[in-house]
């Protein structure tokens, strides 16, 4: 019975230490995530001139298809 007693509470020791172990490593992989996400995020104000110039690009294409398209009827 004290065997089965002393395997018991090893097995207990065990499963709680892995537990916290894994768990400090799934910590410190997280934290690499972030770093590596906060390298490739940009501010907000590059953000947005990135939209504002994907505008004016659209609204030149749509300008040329139009132009284009004026010539073609011609």
């Amino acid at each position: 019975m004290s065997k089965f007693l002393s395997i018991l509470i090893a097995a207990v020791f065990a499963v709680s230490t892995g537990s916290v172990f894994a768990a400090s490593h799934m910590k410190a992989a997280g934290g690499e995530k972030k770093e590596e996400m906060k390298k490739d995020a940009k501010p907000a104000a590059e953000k947005k001139a990135e939209k504002k110039e994907m505008k004016k690009e659209k609204k030149e294409k749509k300008e040329m298809k139009k132009e284009m398209k004026k010539e073609e009827k011609k």
